[in-house]
Parts: C-alpha cells; sequence; structure tokens
C-alpha cells in the first residue's frame, strides 16, 4: 500500500512538470517573442486552389474533339472587403448593382473568412478590363483556371457540358471531395467519364500582408501540393462523317447513328437541331442555357437516345419475319396475297414471299405473318393463345436489344416500348383482346417505342447475323489505353444466323429496285442492304424511317436515320443514309444529285399522299 501511495505522487509530479513547460512557452511566445504577434498583424495565408487541366477528348483519329482554354474567376473573402465602392465595381464588371450587392451576399452566407466566387469565367479581355483596378478593392482577387472549348463545334449532344457543382450535388455522397465553386461534367461524356476527366486539385499557401500583397510561399511551400491533370479520353466518333452528318441535317430535326457492326462503335451520334457547345464556356453560359432549353425545336433534346415514343413503322417488320422464322410459322418461300381487305398498302406485284414482301413493304403479307406467329394453337382460347403468343414473341423481341437500356456510355438513355400482354389486360381487361384487336404491331404501329439508336444496334444485329456489341462511343481512356473491357462483349439474339440471309437478301433488293433507290451506290462498287419506314404521328406530318449497312458482305458501318416530318423513308431519310455510307467508305461523295436534293429540304414541304 505504501508503494502504491509513493507512485501516485510521481505521477502527479510528472502531470505538474508538464504544465510548467507549457507554461513557460506559452508565457514566451505571448509575452517575450514578438514575431508572432508581428506576423499575425501584419501577414495572414491565403488559399489558392490549383486548378487541375481536365481531360482532352479526341476521336477515333486523334482529332481534338474537346480542349482546355484559359478563363478566370474573381474571388471574394467577405472579411477582407473594406469600404467597397458597389458603383464603381458594378461598373468595372458591367454588372447591374442589385446584381452586385446580391452576389456580395451570397459569399457572405457561404463563409465570411473563406474565399467563393463573385464572378465567373471571366474571359482573357475580361482579365485586362479590370485587372489594374483591383488594388482598389480590397478582398478581391483573380483565381486562374481553364474552361471548355471546342474547335470543330460538333458533337454537342454526346459531348455533353461542363458547369458548377451545384448545393444539391455537394450533399450527395457521390461528390465527396468537390467544393463550392468546383466544375463537373453535367450531361454526355462529361458526366459519364467525370472520374477520368476531372484530376485531382492542387493547392498554394501565400502569405499576405494587410493590404493583399504577396510576401511569399507560407513555410517555403512546405504544404503546397501540386495538382494532377485529367486522363484523355478517346472516342469512337469519325469527325469528317459527323461534321458532314450534321451538314445534311442542318436546318431539318432528327437523328443520325452510325455504328460499326463488328465492335459496335457509334462513328457519328447526331441530334438535330444541334448547338454549338461553345455557347456553354463563357459567362453567359446561363443565359444560353435558358435559351436552349425553351426554344421550340427543343434542340437539348437528346435525340438518339431520348426519342423513344415514336413507333418504329415497317423497318419492325424485319424483325417480325426473323421471329417467325426462327419458329418456323413462315419460310422464305411462303407466299401470302396482298389484301388490302386485312390492312391497307401500295400497289406492288403480289402474291409475294419473303423477299418480295421485304422488298415491296407488303403491309397485309406481314399482317398475316404474325398472325400465324401469335395464333400457333398453344390453347383452345383464341383470347389466351394470342397472349401466349404475344408473350414468347416480345421474349425474343428484347434479345433484340428493344424495350431496355443498351447502355451506352451517354447518360439518359430510354428503354423505348415493347407491346405485353400486361399491358393490353389493363386497357381492355383479362382474355377481352386477341390479334384483331392488336394486328398494327405487325407492320410496326401501334404500342411500340424505339430509339433511333436502337435502330441503329438493330442494324448491326443484321450486318454481325445475330449479334450486337453493346454501343459505345468511348474506345479507351488515356491516349494509350487499352478498349474498355465492358464493350467487348457479344450478345446475341434468339435467331438462328441462318435465318438472316434471307432478311439481307431483302433488303438487298428494297435498296436495288425497291423504295430505297436513292440510296443505291452501286455506281460507287457498293452494295448497300437497307429499309425503309414511316412513323405515323397524329400531330402532323409522318416521321421517315431508313435503316440500313453496307457493304453487304463484311459490313463496316451500320445506321439509322430518322427525319421528323420527313414523310417517307425513301424519300429523305434514305438518300442522307446513302451519301453518309458513301462519305465513310469511300472518303468522298459522289452522288451529288442526293446530296443537293437533301440540302434543298423540299422533301419537308412536299404534301402527304
Amino acid at each position: 500500500m505504501k508503494y502504491l501511495e509513493n507512485r501516485k505522487y510521481v505521477i502527479q509530479g510528472i502531470f505538474l512538470l508538464v504544465g510548467m513547460v507549457y507554461a513557460l512557452r506559452l508565457f514566451y511566445i505571448q509575452v517575450v517573442d514578438s514575431s508572432y504577434k508581428q506576423a499575425a498583424e501584419t501577414n495572414a495565408i491565403k488559399t489558392i486552389i490549383q486548378y487541375p487541366f481536365r481531360g482532352l477528348i479526341y476521336d477515333r483519329e486523334g482529332k481534338l474533339l474537346v480542349q482546355n482554354t484559359p478563363v478566370y474567376d474573381l474571388m471574394v473573402v467577405p472579411k477582407e472587403v473594406k469600404q467597397l465602392d458597389t458603383l464603381r465595381l458594378s461598373s468595372l464588371l458591367e454588372l447591374p448593382l442589385d446584381d452586385v450587392r446580391e452576389r456580395l451576399k451570397k459569399a457572405r452566407t457561404f463563409s465570411y473568412v473563406q474565399p467563393s466566387i463573385f464572378y465567373q469565367k471571366l474571359t482573357t479581355q475580361d482579365l485586362a478590363h479590370i485587372q489594374d483596378n483591383l488594388i482598389d478593392f480590397p478582398g478581391f482577387y483573380i483565381n486562374a483556371r481553364t474552361a471548355r472549348g471546342y474547335p470543330h463545334q460538333s458533337l454537342s449532344h454526346a459531348l455533353g457540358y461542363i458547369a458548377e457543382i451545384s448545393p444539391k450535388q455537394l450533399e450527395d455522397t457521390a461528390y465527396v471531395g468537390y467544393r463550392p465553386g468546383d466544375y463537373i461534367g453535367k450531361s454526355g461524356i462529361e458526366l459519364e467519364y467525370e472520374k477520368f476527366l476531372m484530376g485531382k486539385r492542387g493547392v498554394k499557401y501565400k502569405m499576405v500582408n494587410v493590404r493583399g500583397v504577396e510576401k511569399g510561399p507560407f513555410k517555403e511551400g512546405a504544404y503546397d501540393t501540386l495538382s494532377v491533370a485529367g486522363k484523355n479520353l478517346v472516342s469512337t466518333i469519325d469527325l469528317d462523317l459527323q461534321a458532314y452528318g450534321e451538314h445534311l441535317m442542318n436546318g431539318a430535326k432528327g437523328s443520325i447513328v452510325a455504328i460499326e457492326p463488328a465492335t459496335g462503335e457509334v462513328l457519328a451520334y447526331i441530334s438535330a437541331p444541334f448547338y454549338d457547345p461553345n455557347l456553354f464556356t463563357g459567362k453567359d453560359y446561363g443565359k444560353n442555357y435558358m435559351a436552349l432549353l425553351q426554344d421550340k425545336d427543343k434542340t437539348m433534346f437528346n435525340r438518339p437516345i431520348m426519342a423513344d415514343q415514336n413507333p418504329p413503322g415497317s423497318i419492325f417488320k424485319l424483325v417480325q419475319a426473323l421471329i417467325a422464322l426462327e419458329d418456323g410459322v413462315i419460310t422464305p418461300k411462303t407466299q401470302f396475297a396482298c389484301n388490302k381487305a386485312l390492312v391497307n398498302c401500295h400497289p406492288h406485284p403480289s402474291p409475294l414471299d419473303l423477299y418480295g414482301a421485304v422488298q415491296h413493304s407488303c403491309n397485309p403479307w406481314f399482317f398475316q405473318a404474325y398472325r400465324l406467329l401469335l395464333n400457333q394453337g398453344k390453347s383452345n382460347n383464341t383470347f389466351t393463345d394470342t397472349s401466349i403468343g404475344l408473350r414468347d414473341w416480345r421474349e425474343q423481341v428484347l434479345t433484340f436489344g428493344f424495350g431496355q437500356q443498351l447502355g451506352i456510355d451517354i447518360p439518359g438513355e430510354k428503354k423505348g416500348i415493347i407491346a405485353s400482354p400486361e399491358m393490353y389486360d389493363r386497357v381492355y381487361g383479362k382474355n377481352r383482346w386477341k390479334y384483331s384487336t392488336i394486328y398494327s404491331l405487325s407492320i410496326g404501329q401501334g404500342e411500340l417505342g424505339v430509339t433511333p439508336l436502337q435502330m441503329a444496334n438493330f442494324m448491326a444485329i443484321v450486318a454481325n447475323r445475330g449479334y450486337y456489341v453493346t454501343p459505345h462511343i468511348i474506345r479507351s481512356v488515356g491516349e494509350n489505353g487499352k478498349p474498355l473491357q465492358e464493350y467487348q462483349e457479344r450478345h446475341y439474339t434468339s435467331v438462328d444466323p441462318k435465318h438472316y440471309e434471307p432478311i439481307v437478301e431483302g433488303m438487298a433488293e428494297v435498296v436495288r429496285a425497291g423504295t430505297a433507290r436513292r440510296a443505291n451506290l452501286a455506281k460507287v462498287g457498293i452494295e448497300v442492304c437497307g429499309k425503309t419506314g414511316t412513323a405515323q404521328n397524329p400531330q402532323g406530318p409522318d416521321h421517315a424511317v431508313f435503316v440500313a449497312f453496307a457493304p453487304k458482305e463484311n459490313p463496316k458501318i451500320a445506321i439509322a436515320v430518322y427525319v421528323e416530318h420527313g414523310k417517307w423513308g425513301g424519300q429523305s431519310a434514305a438518300p442522307i443514309a446513302g451519301l453518309m455510307i458513301e462519305k465513310y467508305l469511300t472518303d468522298t461523295v459522289t452522288i451529288k444529285e442526293q446530296e443537293k436534293w437533301v440540302l434543298s429540304r423540299e422533301y419537308l414541304n412536299i404534301k402527304s399522299k
């Protein structure tokens, strides 16, 4: 017990000794040594964020699509603002006086002692105008950063844009590490590949006196960190093809998607009308954004992946034929008469086999083939039989990538619509609908909706005779990077490859002597296989559709062209596709009469029959 008593005094002595050491040191700092007091009175530490260079984006041939350009942010530290002449600052920045006051109020709300952005994205010219006057505005300083620049003004909907992170995003755990004033991808590739493009911020600590004059680095830069540039991206886009497609669609509405069938690489991605992405880079970003968002042409609407409400029209007849062949309810030689009492059709020879039905797009032929497909006698009840047939049909349609997101690396992709028994049960009641209720599906109308991307992917499937690779628009991360693994897998349909050959032959006849002669490239030695379509539009002129691939053997390009209010696929969409195919495969355009026709936009003014 006495031993324990002695140990207590030892411990108390140690604590007392440590306390005396701290007290003496504190006395020395506060009373004897005046250097700390002088430093506190004459200097402060200013934190300067070093924003990294955001990763660049290139096309498939190494042409620059997105670069970085210098911009400057006017920062403010509210605590350091003294006797602010708001009227003069308003005049200097060419901002309304109320706006200046509101910005200062916002900065104080954020933090009284920490810097925040007062006015962002000043150009070099803006900087030259105000920099010499900043000495009269203590608390304000310039922070350099980079903004996006677009040397070719193409691919706006796919590239997306960057903007300041929102307060809501700052609260999201997905954005841990971001700070107010940081810029992030808001749409397109910029959003999808944000974690690669963003890089890593650096920071510098500077000593400044009471007048804001820098006195050198804090602690000789011991706590400074360097910024790390973001990774560059190599896209699958062919810039020349992209620019040519935009030229052809300028003044029209719609979309073009071109894919390399074997790899799923997107060669061209066009949503018309399009816009100059540079509109989102300057200090007028907010005004430009709202103007585009509110315009009547829906310029910001990303049509290739979001326009999923319109039916595919006659191009869907190919899907019906493939599934009917797989199920064995028809053969390539199966003939049906063009019975207009079943469904309306245009004049052509009759009866037709499968090849002729595809070539002439015979509505009654596909009406009858689809009826055989759905009503296979799996139930004695015609209502139940149709329901069973529709369910089986739908399962096979889904293997073609319809009715679901394909998984392209651009955010916002829609699924589309594929009819189901449950859908009709809700509308008509269970066992109260049959084939005669839903026959419009046979010709690609009714309760169907596909995106232009899904149409182009379908053409890649036919070109490959039964499979597709997920369409994607970025080939690799890093200029010497390997192709992304998630875009290497083949997805096979439910239809045996042998059943694609009669469909391909019929599509070749569509271009040789059918409804798509305007896409014929026989003169330059290219055999194009295609299919026209008309998507009904209750609000106005019908929409024109054309899908194709070329060459017939060893295809290099699959394409879908969708022209809103274009009326007939063979008249407007087919020549656009033909021009794009020739441009890509030969790097030139010889069918000048078709180019002249497309650029005239006459097809938009022709009255419907």
